[in-house]
């Protein structure tokens, strides 16, 4: 690191030529694509056997790699930065697509013919190394267009069928892989501890047994039953998975990111030892036990310190004491942050323990920047050949080299029959009764309705899949409106009584009305992601509230339907209906919702976040501690 220091100073024309001799020493030292032992790889070489034990395809791919080649491996930039060539120029083990990175048009053959393009580019090159490419298939393969969105996980959260939630990782490996797609950036197995994180709605629960059993049952599904199975020829690859944000992404404390305009994420999750390992760690634990491939680093910091810079936990304790033998990521973009000097930041990170480097932008900078850190000795050549065995493994243990390309037979799985009728399932398992009374003394509890009876329906929410589906949906924040095919909470009304039988006026302005019938309310959050989710009020809209008021002031009876992506601030006015169902975000499959409103199925649902009265009570640890009484805690939820 002193050797940066000094250069860092020199005038401009010297630092060009020092960086020049650096990367001259590097290359003879490590050598070069032109300058390699062997221009063409003899067609019996042991790493392109399949019957050979993948110990030592790795050990025999990486003695025949030069610097730049092991570098290109630990490379991975979003398909936008991607030109046509780079693949090839700069070896790159790694494409992505960010949030709503589709191809146009967004279709499976689209995405298929993206997508071997970048194979063919790959395996034009002197060694063939395959690329492995990643999405962020968080709820379903949310980035195409059409297919089968499932609820977030908060909603799997509230079904907590482990079961369930194995069987919808295995039906987003399906629609995943039918775009050629084989890694996930999936599950998220964070415990979130404060509902103002605008990543909320990814977790699973505020209680790491639950969270641990719920991503390791993803984790299973997607994978398959043994996590590291090959694949025939000619199949496609085996599917991957990726636990994250390690470590402690969902404890940051609200007012510590230091990013943008962001409040909690990214940001600071401070703690002892003792509630690092009983808090944030077990599901760690269980997605190594579930044979997870890849973990990625949290953009948030422990005790102040960036976790991309945790050598202490992800070399040695992820790497150490776990036994994980697959690869670490970072985030988007997320070693910068560990240091204002970019050769700073990448040989920290590096030396922390990430293996591939999610850049996503500049590749040509990162792999310069690491060569130059080699020839430095500030980036041991062992941990550049760690990094990139551990990449080369994952890809033989996949079968990657052996089957590179999309398996579009599988795009008959997109929006299957099957698909839909689980996510059906989730979506019914997830509902959460709140409250359920009796308008009168003399009357029976509103829920469930009477599905030979008019029903009136009120809310801006009722009839928009985008609020459904919330962030993560087509594009990284999601997007309200029509955005991907899917039933509504209105059509699925509609679909549960009859069109003849419903009446739909967003705002509760009603021409003509049976006072006594049911009007049922849907309010919901406005799409969001990540730190543009954070919330101060966690409060309904003006607009949601005035609709509640309008309709108790019509009907005696309202059932208020709350989606959301985390418990909010309902307020009296949202309170004092007769029903009140949190829904959560259930995607695009809402005949759910209307299964348990309408008695098809009974609810079971439970919620896995304790209900906050206000934001003065958070954050959640001292619901936990007792210091706080929750509206309604861990989980509550009704039946009948």
């Amino acid at each position: 690191m002193k050797k940066r220091r000094d250069v860092r100073f020199l005038p401009s024309a010297t630092r060009s030529a020092v960086f020049a001799c650096l990367c001259v020493l590097a290359l003879a030292a490590c050598g070069s694509p032109k300058a390699a032992p062997e221009k063409r790889v003899p067609a019996d070489a042991p790493y392109k056997d399949a019957k050979r034990p993948v110990e030592e395809r790795v050990a025999d791919l990486l003695s025949r790699m030069t610097l730049e080649e092991k570098i290109g491996q630990m490379t991975q930039l979003e398909k936008g930065s991607v030109k046509s060539g780079d693949v090839r120029t700069l070896s790159l083990g790694s494409v992505l697509s960010g949030g709503g990175g589709s191809p146009r048009p967004n279709t499976p053959a689209a995405w298929a013919d993206m997508i071997d393009g970048f194979q063919d580019e790959a395996l034009s090159t002197r060694l063939g190394i395959p690329v492995l490419y990643g999405v962020d298939s968080v709820h379903g393969h949310n980035n195409l267009r059409n297919a089968t969105v499932f609820p977030h996980n908060i909603g799997l959260g509230a079904a907590g069928d482990a079961e369930l939630t194995r069987a919808i990782g295995a039906a987003t490996a399906e629609e995943t892989l039918a775009t050629g797609i084989p890694w996930t950036f999936a599950p998220c197995v964070a415990v979130a501890r404060d509902p103002r994180w605008g990543r909320t709605y990814e977790s699973f629960s505020q209680d790491p047994l639950a969270v641990s059993a719920l991503g390791a049952a993803f984790i299973r599904g997607f994978q398959g039953a043994d996590g590291t199975a090959g694949a025939a020829p000619g199949t496609g690859p085996s599917p991957i998975a990726t636990a994250k944000h390690f470590l402690g992404d969902g404890a940051a404390r609200w007012g510590t990111s230091l990013t943008g305009n962001y409040k909690i994420d990214q940001g600071d999750a401070t703690g002892d030892d003792a509630y690092l390992r009983a808090a944030l760690l077990p599901p760690y634990i269980e997605a190594v036990n579930a044979g997870v491939r890849t973990v990625m680093v949290s953009f948030s910091s422990w005790n102040g310190v960036k976790m991309h810079a945790q050598k202490g936990l992800i070399a040695d304790l992820l790497k150490g004491r776990l036994g994980f033998t697959g690869f670490v990521v970072s985030d988007w973009g997320g070693m910068d942050q560990i240091d204002g000097d970019y050769y700073t930041a990448m040989v920290t990170g590096i030396n922390a323990g990430v293996d591939m480097n999610m850049v996503p932008y500049d590749g040509r900078t990162f792999i310069q920047v690491v060569s130059r850190a080699v020839a430095a000795g500030d980036i041991p050549m062992g941990r550049i050949d760690d990094a990139v065995s551990r990449i080369l493994r994952v890809k033989f243990e996949m079968g990657l080299f052996e089957a590179p390309k999309a398996n579009r037979a599988l795009a008959s799985t997109i929006r299957s029959a099957e698909h839909l009728a689980l996510a059906r399932e989730a979506v019914a398992k997830s509902q959460v009764v709140l409250k359920n009374a009796a308008p009168s003394a003399d009357s029976s509890a509103v829920l469930p309705l009477d599905p030979t009876a008019k029903v009136y329906v009120a809310g801006g929410a009722a009839d928009n899949i985008g609020i459904q589906c919330g962030g993560w949906t087509m594009e990284w924040q999601g997007r309200s409106g029509p955005i991907t095919e899917g039933t509504t909470v209105l059509e699925a009304i509609r679909e549960a009584v009859g069109a003849e039988n419903t009446s739909y006026e967003a705002q509760a302005r009603f021409a003509e009305r049976d006072r006594s019938a049911v009007c049922v309310v849907v309010v919901g959050e406005l799409p969001y992601a990540e730190g543009m989710g954070d919330s101060a009020a966690l409060s309904l809209s003006a607009g949601d509230i005035g609709t509640i008021e309008l309709a108790r002031k019509s009907f005696d009876r309202v059932v208020l339907l709350v989606l959301s992506g985390r418990p909010i601030v309902l307020g009296s006015e949202a309170l004092a209906c007769d029903a009140i169902v949190a829904s959560w975000l259930p995607g695009t499959e809402a005949g759910g919702v209307a299964d348990v409103l309408f008695g098809k199925v009974r609810p079971t649902g439970r919620l896995s976040f304790d209900w906050l009265k206000t934001v003065d009570q958070l954050p959640q640890d001292r619901f936990m501690s007792g210091a706080e009484t929750p509206l309604w805690p861990v989980g509550f939820g009704l039946s009948w």
